[in-house]
């Protein structure tokens, strides 16, 4: 199976999340490069490894916690390959990030 796809918002959540870690830590945001790589290939190979959210989003939206990051992979299960939609750091306000989100 193909890696997941990442939107357009996806894709500026991870360019600003590296910038701000780097700012601090460069190491780290190399890390946090490579585990966003490796939760690609993972929601890929296994659409539904995210939990649904209701209270979030529909059903088709599931929601992956990246690994050692406080930080939240928003994606559509139901595409193929699944499409990473928002990447976010689990402290911001997800229900007003969310609001609009295609589902």
């Amino acid at each position: 199976m193909r890696p997941a796809v990442l939107s357009p918002f996806a894709r500026r959540d991870i360019i600003e999340a590296v910038a701000w870690i780097a700012s601090d830590n460069p190491l780290a945001a190399r890390g946090f490069r490579e585990a966003v790589g490796k939760a690609l290939r993972l929601i890929g190979q296994h659409p539904n490894v995210g939990a649904i959210r209701r209270d979030l989003a529909t059903e088709r939206i599931r929601f992956m916690v990246l690994r050692g990051y406080s930080y939240i992979l928003v994606y559509a299960a139901d595409t193929e390959p699944p499409r990473i939609l928002r990447v976010l750091h689990g402290a911001r306000h997800l229900p007003e990030l969310l609001r609009d989100l295609d589902g």
